[in-house]
């Protein structure tokens, strides 16, 4: 093949890698807006905080140790992939050209790209636990997170580890991400416990509403234009005509995803509620979005409304469920990345003729109870040490 020609595509994957890294990061950004103008006007400046400082904890330990554990030069095992260090030398254009199409993007393109997924899955953690956790405890979590839950479980799946071994599908990160952050979330909501006033002695739980529901509608329209990264930047190259359609497809049906996960929670709080919520409709369409993430390829429209639409009212539900057990979730990050994560990983084998309920299962009760195991034992050592609530 011609070098100029490997060299032209070889720069198109790796500008396209880039493109959808700061879109993911941007993703970031929305979550902290979201975030913010969900719980109440005086804490917003300490949730912006904690989401910065977070944001930066993650990203050098991710550089320094998590992006080598996740993808190990030469792993150990299926299970323990080993410990390297720091990203190492980019790729030269001999080992391009000699790959023979198999290394198609910059080595550091991809660490920018996939850096954005550990800031969500942290972004999840940080609205769950929202106006009662202290900083230092957060950001230890944070470096843990990034260091050892998150990259492991990557490397189970991405990384060529056990899980992928199974057949375990997750395109884009609805299990390793979304239901990665919301289970390590749940281990400190529990040991952290409810806000202040928030389940009294009456029947009803005071809501204690955020003071900002349009700064939480435009963090969730930043996190939806920053979704088409997330989901469509996992195909990792889009130089021929095949992966190029594979994107556009990807983009369609992430948005027909949070098209009917919107419209399904607004008809959904409208007939429960009496009226027509938007924090409802966008946490719908949300949810939408985190349900198409696992597999966003192969459905068609029809499929992918479907998926989103039942994502968007499995987080209701959950919204519901979870007040119940009083589990204080102020942003709603539990249900919108759980339990609609979930739906999603199950919905792969509605549309994936080569996946597997039974894969499907294992992947999830993997995910779920390694991330919320090794949370619970960090949050639980972190709350005797220092303590951890306000």
């Amino acid at each position: 093949m011609d070098q100029a020609f490997v060299e032209l595509r070889y720069a198109l994957d790796t500008l396209y890698l880039l493109v959808s890294g700061l879109l993911v990061l941007a993703m970031g950004v929305g979550l902290a807006l979201f975030q913010a103008g969900l719980v109440r006007p005086q804490s917003a400046v300490s949730v912006l905080i904690q989401n910065l400082t977070g944001y930066a904890v993650v990203y050098l330990v991710y550089l320094l140790f998590g992006y080598r554990l996740m993808y190990p030069a030469v792993p150990l095992h299926s299970i323990w992939p080993g410990v390297e260090f720091l990203l190492g030398q980019d790729w030269t254009l001999r080992e391009v050209l000699q790959s023979e199409g198999g290394l198609y993007s910059s080595k550091m393109a991809d660490f920018f790209f996939q850096v954005g997924f550990v800031v969500i899955a942290l972004g999840i953690v940080s609205g769950a636990m929202a106006e009662r956790v202290r900083l230092f405890p957060f950001l230890l979590f944070a470096a843990v997170l990034a260091g050892f839950i998150y990259p492991l479980l990557g490397f189970w799946k991405w990384g060529g580890g056990f899980l992928d071994e199974i057949g375990f599908f997750d395109f884009a990160g609805a299990g390793l991400v979304h239901v990665c952050g919301a289970a390590a979330a749940l281990a400190g909501v529990i040991l952290l416990g409810p806000r202040a006033g928030r389940y009294g002695l009456n029947p009803e739980p005071d809501p204690l509403l955020g003071g900002n529901a349009q700064l939480a509608a435009v963090g969730a329209f930043i996190l939806g234009l920053g979704w088409v990264g997330f989901n469509g930047g996992a195909e990792l190259r889009i130089s021929t005509l095949t992966e190029a359609n594979a994107v556009a497809r990807i983009f369609v049906n992430t948005y027909t995803a949070a098209a009917s996960g919107a419209m399904a929670a607004l008809l959904m709080s409208r007939a429960w509620f009496g009226q027509a919520d938007l924090i409802g409709a966008v946490s719908g369409a949300l949810a939408g979005m985190v349900a198409i993430a696992a597999e966003p390829l192969t459905p068609v429209p029809w499929q992918s409304m479907a998926v989103g639409a039942i994502g968007g009212a499995v987080a209701v539900c959950s919204l519901v469920g979870l007040d119940k057990l009083r589990l204080d979730d102020p942003v709603g990050a539990l249900s919108i990345h759980g339990a609609a994560g979930i739906w999603g990983l199950l919905a792969v084998c509605l549309s994936n003729p080569q996946a597997k309920l039974s894969a499907q299962l294992v992947g999830i009760g993997v995910i779920l109870g390694f991330a919320f195991a090794a949370s619970f034992v960090f949050w639980g050592a972190l709350k005797m040490w220092v303590g951890i609530r306000k």
